[in-house]
């Protein structure tokens, strides 16, 4: 299943190294050619032979051993592979990582990786709770890189909590479905909306909402890795761009309204997941306004119902829509589904806790025609961006346009 993918696994050192050697031999059973970086520290828990004779090649250890005088081996390792997973992924080099720094065969090699980064923790429960380690695993979640959460049990310190490396099968099987929806939206185009909308009062106010701009990004990553050509949309978030998309930076309603409508008519799916101004300030005033005394007034106009505009317009895309609700959520998600012409709802109710505006994660309920609806339990966004859209591409067959 994975014949000719090309996977680099870079292992630190702690107890779970021996699990590296199982991951080793399980994806090498699976049809992979799998390379193997170690650090010092991992060394003095398995010896680099025993990688050698699972991998059947070669296993890097130091920079400066240079295996191959016509290649510099780290920048050759991270362009080589097709996939690159830390397992284990200790708190040091996690550290190390999210901090940029690259101080041995490990670290110089991720820092040069274009591909994809998978972490797989493994650490005492209470390092894996730690503030600073908590911190670096957001940051590199920013970053980009996807982490394969540890499993709760017993750990090698005697303690019971999360903490443990997740097992070697397990994560073949996260290999394998990576790379089975790799070309699912080969061939489409995928246009994605994200973030807030900016509508300005004068020269430095401006309405806007709480959307971080997380589960967009998040759609538009997972389109990219599925093999779509993606158009990112963007209101103004702090953000990285997903590896394989393309952004546009908007700030207002109009200016979002203009972008999509210059990319829907070749679009295959659209997905509009920004939190979009409904209404805007009538007059913008051209200076500072200055405080009075008593009241002001400030008069609003109606923006563009820029998913209604598009289901006007719909030639054979297939348009998802979120909802994002405060109360009566399957209510309002239906009426809007039928009201909108779309083809899916994504609602979830924003005063949950955990899955609201800015958080990391996010419990949704999709609504589509033909009264389907499908329930997705809390988990990351990164993580439920991959489900819907294997769930919404395995019912759909869009029209090229």
């Amino acid at each position: 299943m994975l014949e000719n993918r090309k996977i680099l696994l870079c292992v630190s050192g702690g107890i779970a190294v021996y699990k590296a050697v199982a991951l080793v031999s399980k994806l090498s059973q699976a049809g992979a050619a799998v390379k193997v970086i170690m650090t010092e520290s991992a060394q003095q828990f398995v010896k680099p032979l025993t990688f050698q004779v699972m991998s059947r090649n070669d296993v890097y250890t130091d920079t400066f051993d240079e295996k191959d005088s016509s290649v510099i081996a780290h920048i050759d390792l991270a362009d080589w592979a097709d996939l690159i997973i830390v397992a284990p992924g200790t708190a040091n080099v996690i550290g190390k990582l999210a901090g940029g720094i690259g101080d041995d065969m490990v670290t110089t090699t991720l820092l040069a990786a274009t591909a994809p980064i998978w972490i797989a923790p493994a650490m005492n429960v209470h390092m894996y709770d730690h503030p600073a380690v908590k911190r670096n695993i957001q940051q590199l979640h920013e970053d980009g890189i996807r982490f394969i959460e540890p499993s709760e049990g017993f750990l090698a310190c005697g303690y019971v909590g999360k903490g443990r490396l997740e097992e070697p099968e397990k994560i073949t099987e996260l290999v394998k479905d990576y790379f089975s929806r790799e070309h699912k939206l080969a061939g489409k185009k995928v246009v994605v909306t994200a973030g807030p909308t900016r509508e300005r009062i004068d020269p430095v106010r401006f309405l806007t909402n709480f959307s971080s701009g997380k589960m967009g990004y998040a759609m538009a990553g997972a389109a990219a890795e599925m093999g779509a050509e993606t158009i990112l949309i963007s209101g103004p978030v702090s953000l990285p761009v997903p590896s394989g998309v393309t952004r546009i930076v908007v700030e207002s309603a109009e200016d979002m309204l203009q972008a999509v409508d210059a990319h829907y008519d070749t679009a295959n799916y659209v997905i509009k997941t920004a939190a979009v101004a409904d209404y805007r300030p009538k007059a913008v005033a051209d200076k500072k306004m200055k405080k009075q005394e008593g009241g002001s007034t400030i008069v609003l106009e109606r923006t563009v119902d820029i998913l209604q505009h598009l289901g006007q317009q719909k030639k054979g895309q297939v348009l998802i829509g979120f909802a994002a609700e405060t109360n009566d959520v399957g209510q309002y998600a239906k009426e809007k589904l039928e009201r909108k012409n779309a083809d899916y709802i994504i609602a979830n109710d924003v005063t949950e806790a955990q899955a609201g505006f800015e958080a990391d994660t996010n419990r949704v309920t999709v609504y589509g025609k033909n009264g389907f609806v499908q329930d997705f339990e809390l988990m990351s966004k990164q993580q439920l961006a991959r489900q819907l859209l294997e769930m919404i591409t395995d019912k759909e067959e869009p029209h090229d346009s």
